[in-house]
Formats: structure tokens, sequence, C-alpha cells
């Protein structure tokens, strides 16, 4: 019998790693990174499964909680395929290599607090390094469009759609046989909100018999998004006016895009009080160059501007700085920037300086555009901390501190039970990828109006189709 063992994402948010075991075929669906609460140090524990006998390895999206412990994976001996679209193919070199920089400081800090505690055995080296990352592009990749049916060995067939969730990001579609009884089991990946404004919206499907599906945002429904881009303007034009620097801690994939297309906007139509605009991230400023690689993805509005040689995501007041140089001037600036800068939840990147040096003045204001999971900096100052800890130095929390809910690149609800309820004949329901409370809420809310009895996923606790 077909089963599912979950290795992460599995009443938290982040580290997503699925095994789909179908007779001998050994299939995982992601394998990312653990992040906040103690995610560091369990990204260094050994997998509990073998990766020399998976035999492909499919990849949903190029979010590093989905495929941050990729490198680690063949690093312990995973000589399978891998599957992907093509954009996420090229969105995972560069945030992988990426990644494999900020490992080199991260495995300083977790090396010295294990060394305290007397088990520095348990780190030897850091998670891996851009060596690592350059043998995943050796391996053999199948690319795959959307609703392009792929053949697997043993009459399996694997097929994405699109979950609208980041460019190129893809829920999955798996066919097999049992007992010569025709089958398919469905593996969300990340829902994307349906009021999207760069990518193209999600696709629906309406077979399934089993599903996998996401819960990050299980509890709630968004802020409309017309709302949401009004509050991100107001917001925006009141600090520049009263004097202040708009500091707006981004995810380089997808976010940073959309907020870039909003300031674009605004920059046209004469809203954006004068000021400079910095892009202060040599990954989201690769990033943005993808986008821009693949139209087809957009959604016709910026799509139609991109092919029209028309840069959708830059204007005259936008300064790239990818420099190290170029970032530390921007200290110099006193009033009248916008600087957006990763990581996006605060627990590394250039956005610590600017922090260290903007959030005590009551003047600025932190705009977070994104969820900030338990255990980050970012989810410490929305909570509202008065101090935080940067660099080793107290810091008082004085910006103006503002949350921006309706931009989430995941879908709320109401978009994801609009999802499922799509599917026409589900057997199985399993939900995956949230924290337990929203998790339960949204289990809740599935057996009041679409008369499913969900199935909260235990971690390592395998289950059968």
């Amino acid at each position: 019998m077909a089963s599912v063992t979950s290795y992460g994402a599995a009443q938290t948010v982040t580290g997503s790693c699925h095994l789909l075991k179908i007779g001998p075929i050994q299939i995982l669906i992601d394998c990312g990174m653990f992040q906040g609460n103690g995610g560091g140090e369990k990204n260094y524990e050994p997998f509990e499964f073998d990766p020399s006998e998976i035999d492909y390895l499919v990849i949903t999206h190029a979010h590093l909680d989905h495929i941050g412990r990729v490198p680690k994976l063949i690093k312990e001996g995973f000589e399978g395929k891998i599957i992907a679209t093509q954009p996420t193919h090229d969105i995972m070199r560069i945030m992988l290599l990426d990644s494999a920089k900020l490992l080199k400081e991260e495995y300083k800090t977790l090396r010295r607090k294990a060394r305290r505690r007397g088990e520095e055995d348990k780190i030897k080296e850091p998670l891996y390094t851009e060596d690592h990352v350059k043998e995943i592009f050796q391996k053999e990749w199948i690319l795959l469009n959307y609703f392009e049916r792929h053949k697997l060995p043993k009459k399996i067939r694997l097929t994405f759609g699109n979950a609208g969730h980041i460019m190129g990001s893809a829920f999955v579609m798996i066919d097999y046989e049992e007992k010569n009884i025709k089958k398919r089991v469905v593996f969300s990946g990340d829902i994307g909100n349906r009021s999207r404004l760069i990518i193209d919206p999600l696709d629906n499907t309406e077979e399934g018999d089993a599903l996998f599906v996401e819960s990050t945002y299980g509890d709630r429904l968004h802020r409309p998004i017309k709302e949401s881009i009004a509050e991100f303007k107001q917001t925006i034009i009141e600090t520049l006016q009263r004097g202040g620097n708009v500091l707006i801690p981004s995810f380089a994939l997808e976010r940073t895009q959309e907020v870039l297309w909003l300031l674009r906007q605004m920059h046209t139509k004469g809203e954006l009080p004068e000021c400079r605009v910095f892009l202060d991230s040599p990954l989201a400023i690769k990033a943005t160059k993808l986008y821009k690689k693949y139209p087809i993805n957009l959604s016709d509005e910026v799509e139609y501007e991109a092919l029209s040689d028309e840069d959708p995501f830059s204007f005259e007041w936008l300064e790239p700085t990818p420099k190290r140089e170029q970032s530390l001037s921007i200290n110099r600036v006193k009033r009248g920037a916008i600087i957006i800068a990763g990581s996006g939840m605060c627990n590394g990147g250039r956005i610590m300086h600017h922090l260290k040096h903007r959030l005590w003045n009551r003047l600025n204001t932190v705009m977070f555009v994104g969820y900030q999971v338990r255990g980050t900096l970012g989810r410490s100052i929305v909570e509202g901390e008065n101090y935080v800890k940067i660099y080793g130095e107290d810091i008082v929390v004085k910006a103006q501190i503002a949350t921006i809910n309706g931009f989430s690149a995941h879908g709320d609800q109401s978009d994801m039970l609009e999802w499922i309820g799509n599917f026409k004949e589900l057997k199985k329901l399993y939900l995956i990828h949230g924290e337990i409370e929203k998790i339960e809420a949204f289990s809740n809310a599935i057996k009041e109006k679409l008369n499913y009895e969900p199935v909260i996923i235990e971690h390592g606790k395998k289950v059968n189709l």
C-alpha cells in the first residue's frame, strides 16, 4: 500500500519534507530548511530516512523552507533524479548559493553554542557549502511545464499545476495503480493567494483521492488586496512626509518584486514623494532578473510591460546596491529613504544593520510585508517587544511598526477552502505546513464547510493512502 511519512512541515510551518512510497519507488516531496525556534540546529540532525534510497526528489517551489536541505540530501547520498519547473530550477541556484554563504556565519554561532554545552561533535562543519550546491545542478533534472504529464516507473505519472505562490511554484499530482485501481495523491506545496499582483493565478484540479494541503493561514482571512495596497501607499507617504525612512524587510522572491511593482506604479502616477529607493539585497537583485526572464509566468498586466521592453520592476529613483560598501553608504542617508532588504524575517542579512541604525528613531517605519515565523527577530518586533538584540546590542524599538497582511503569497482560509472544494471525489485529506492552532482552526472550518474529516499529520508518523 502506498504511504506518506512527513519529516518536516508537520504541525510547523518550515522544513517541508514528505516521503511518498509507491511499491519500490520512493519519491521525496521537497527537502526544506527548518527556520525559527531551534531551526538552525535541527537542520544539522541526521535525516530520518536513507537519502541514497530516494529515487526522485520533487521540488514544489524555491523557498528555503522547501529546498534548504537539498544540498545536505546530496551530501549524504542522494543519487536520484530531481523534478521541478524551469523557473524553480533557476531560482534554486541563486537561493541555495546565497544560503551556503549565510550558513558559514550561522555555523560559527551554532558551533559556539554547542561547545558551551559540551556538544561540539554535533556540529562539526557548515550544513553545506557552495560546492555542495553546485553538485545539485550536475544531477539529472526533469523540467516540466504545468500540466505536462511525465512517466515514472511502475505506471506512475507525475504532473504539476500552477500553485500561484511564487514564480514556478507548483502543486504535485501523482497518479499510480494499486491492485489495478487507479489512484491519485496530490501535494499542494504552498497555495497562492488568489489576489496576486504579479504572477498568474492558481490553477484548480478536480481529480484526487488523497490530498496533503498546507495550512499556513488556515485560521484567518487576508485583508482585501485593495485595502492592503492603500495602507502600503499611505504608510510610505506619511513616513516620508514626516521626515522618516521606510525599512521593508522583504523576501527576495515574489515579495520584493511586488513591492517594486507597487513603487513603480506610485512613481508613474505621481503618488510617491521624492525619495531614494534602495534595493539592498544581492539575492533580490538576481531574483528580479529571473522574473523578467520568464514573462509568460507573470500576470497579464506585468507580462504586457515586460514584453513591451519596459522593466516592470524598475523606475528612475530605484538604486540597486549589490556591493557591501554601497549598502553601508545608505547609513549616511538621514531621511527620505525607502530601504528594501533581506532577510524577510529579520533573521540575518543586510536588514539587520539597517534596523540597528534606524529602529530607535520614532520618525521611521518598519513595514512588514510577509509572514514572521515564531522565534525570529521579525516576529519579536511585530509582537511589540520594546527592546531587541541586534549584533549583541539591545536596541530600543521606537520606530512605527506596520504589518501589511494582504500581500501574503499564501492563500487564506477562504482561498484554500475554495481550492479544496474543486475536488470531486476526495477520500482522504491531510493537513500539513502550519502551526498547530492554525491547523486546528482550518480543520474545523473544513469539517463545517466541506464536510471532510481531515487528519492532522504528525512528524515521522506513516500514513497509508
